[in-house]
């Protein structure tokens, strides 16, 4: 008797096959008119995803003049969606990074936040320290699994500095998955194998980090080049904020240090250029998903915050460390048929001060950990479970049978929070859950955010926003998180023969990506998408 896997295989590949035959059938009423995906030989061999830590939209804008590499052979090259968000409230690595490649909100793939992202005791590293790692709580399918029912050939290699950066885009699937450890190497997890494969560890033999120690980071360009002020005290959590940065001479201590520095990004470049060139990816005729996410810009973004000469020198060296790797890759790939996509997990604040020096507004903190402890405490106190109340970034989490069980009234613990919570300065709203389906989420942004956020089982009951540029009166780093603009506001750019090269101001979200590449990849979702195709930026 034929097992269950063979069966579901044959389904789901007819329902990809009629996706390719009736593209509007499967993907809904909104891409009606949008045109054909390709013919099988003009269908794309390799996807190349690049999903950079903390990247700014305005970082294009700022920089532009000044970019001559694979930044702005894309921005210059492709078609850029310039008004592209994530809609969802909180904008955090996690979540970010699952919404890329699945075409849905953390609503759906479960990934609400950091600390609810990949940790896995039960999924250890392979040779190196650290906590475990795995993608157990997400939800749902993600663009390479639609091309493995497609195509069972089809392989998917993702390398980050992050575990998170690495896992969330690839979904489930135990593909070639990998990240830097802290010894300088790169790994896995018992998720994805049991032994790291050959290359990686030829790889990791070279000891690419460890040539880095006693290096300085100095400007890539003159100092008239950069406007911004390299002397100001609030710009820095460490306040180290003169040129040149100094990487340990110690080999061992520079490999634990390098993701502070550009040259992370350098070593996560030539880490996957080799994983595409051992693995064969993109040879075809098959479509292969090469998922990059780099993240030295998250770490000097943190450290010195966005108006900085760091971050400023950070985009430019960025810049020319991509165009390298393109140029690469396009000897190894015929470029006709690759695809390149482009966004980011999540913009940033400026430091507050740093914001004022600037003339931008004074310092807005807010002080919400003292008197949330006290909320709680008392709770406990007055004979309620433990754990049964939480508040969890913003969030109030209730678990009301544990309170009936209790005999606690739930609804009098959610209105005491609601009236505690308001009174906290650098809180802009509390909203009652079951209020926001009833806002309008056409003009109120902050409630469509959370209800993108909130998987239906979540026992949420209460969201606090705080104020716009609200960070922790105790913050010694640039803060993001946020549901406003300056947090959700991302790169969203295609390059390659599908789309049409151009500005395009449309509103447009990172869920809309997974289901563009779909299409021209002529290959089916497996099931309903928060977003849709991007069909203007289509040829």
């Amino acid at each position: 008797m034929p097992t269950i896997a063979p069966l579901l295989r044959v389904a789901l590949t007819a329902a990809a096959l009629l996706f390719t035959a009736h593209p509007a059938c499967a993907q809904g009423a909104e891409n009606q008119g949008a045109p054909m995906p390709p013919a099988p030989e003009d269908v794309p061999t390799l996807v190349v995803f690049f999903t950079i830590d903390q990247l700014r939209m305005d970082y294009f804008e700022r920089f532009d003049a000044q970019l001559n590499g694979g930044l702005a052979r894309l921005y210059r090259g492709g078609a850029v969606f310039t008004n592209a968000h994530h809609d969802h409230a909180n904008t955090e690595t996690a979540p970010g990074h699952a919404a890329t490649m699945s075409g849905r909100f953390p609503a759906s793939t479960g990934i609400v936040s950091n600390s609810a992202g990949v940790g896995d005791p039960q999924a250890p590293l392979i040779g190196a320290r650290g906590p475990g790692a795995s993608p157990f709580r997400f939800r749902g399918t993600t663009l390479t699994d639609w091309l493995r029912i497609k195509n069972p050939a089809s392989r998917a290699l993702s390398v980050s500095r992050k575990d998170r950066g690495a896992i969330l885009p690839i979904g489930r699937q135990p593909q070639d998955v990998y990240w830097y450890a802290s010894n300088g190497t790169f790994t896995t997890s018992t998720w994805y194998r049991d032994t790291l494969p050959t290359w990686v560890q030829r790889f990791n033999a070279r000891k690419v980090p460890q040539t880095y120690a006693g290096r300085e980071w100095t400007l890539l360009l003159d100092g008239a080049a950069y406007p911004e002020v390299d002397s100001l005290e609030e710009g820095s959590a460490q306040g180290n904020v003169r040129f040149p940065h100094v990487l340990s001479a110690s080999p061992d201590t520079a490999a634990g240090l390098l993701p502070n520095f550009p040259w992370m990004d350098e070593v996560t470049l030539a880490f996957g250029l080799t994983g595409l060139t051992e693995l064969q990816l993109g040879t075809g005729p098959q479509t292969d998903v090469l998922a990059i996410s780099l993240s030295a810009t998250d770490a000097v973004g943190h450290a010195f915050g966005p108006h900085s000469r760091e971050l400023h020198d950070q985009i430019l060296r960025l810049d020319r460390m991509m165009g390298t790797f393109l140029d690469s890759l396009f000897k190894l790939r015929d470029s006709t048929r690759v695809v390149i996509a482009l966004t980011s997990d999540h913009g940033v604040a400026p430091y507050p001060k740093v914001r004022e020096a600037l003339g931008e507004g004074a310092p807005v903190y807010i002080d919400a950990a003292q008197p949330a402890r006290a909320f709680t405490e008392g709770l406990v106190s007055a004979g309620v479970p433990e754990g049964a109340v939480v508040i969890e970034d913003g969030v109030l989490l209730v678990d009301r049978p544990a309170l009936a069980r209790a005999r606690v009234n739930a609804d009098s613990v959610i209105t005491a929070f609601v009236t505690m919570a308001r009174t906290i300065p650098g809180v802009a709203r509390v909203d009652r859950v079951a209020d926001l389906a009833r806002a309008d989420t056409a003009t109120d942004f902050v409630a469509r955010r959370w209800l993108h956020m909130l998987p239906p089982e979540m026992p949420a009951e209460v969201v606090v926003t705080q104020a716009e540029y609200a960070v922790p009166r105790t913050s010694t780093y640039a803060m993001h998180g946020s549901p406003y603009d300056y947090d959700s506001h991302v790169p969203v750019i295609f390059y390659g023969l599908p789309f049409r090269a151009g500005k395009y101001d449309a509103f447009a979200r990172v869920v809309d990506m997974a289901p563009t590449l779909a299409w021209v990849t002529a290959t089916a979702p497996l099931e309903r998408l928060d977003g849709q195709v991007l069909r203007a930026a289509l040829r």
